[in-house]
């Protein structure tokens, strides 16, 4: 069976909007989350190897 070309635009357009909601929902706030704890371990591997703990004034 065929499709018209009006219903391939109509398909296209579901899947660019499903892609749309799963990178939004999905993609963007794991990798936020992964760039925040990598930055927050890096940090903490540098404290325990090289700099120690932070001190007070």
């Amino acid at each position: 069976m065929e499709q018209s070309p009006g219903q391939e635009v109509q398909a296209t357009r579901n899947q660019e909007r499903i892609a749309f909601l799963l990178v939004t929902a999905v993609v963007f706030p794991l990798l936020a989350i992964l760039i925040v704890a990598g930055y927050g371990f890096l940090v903490w591997g540098w404290q325990l190897l090289f700099a120690g703990p932070p001190t007070g004034p």
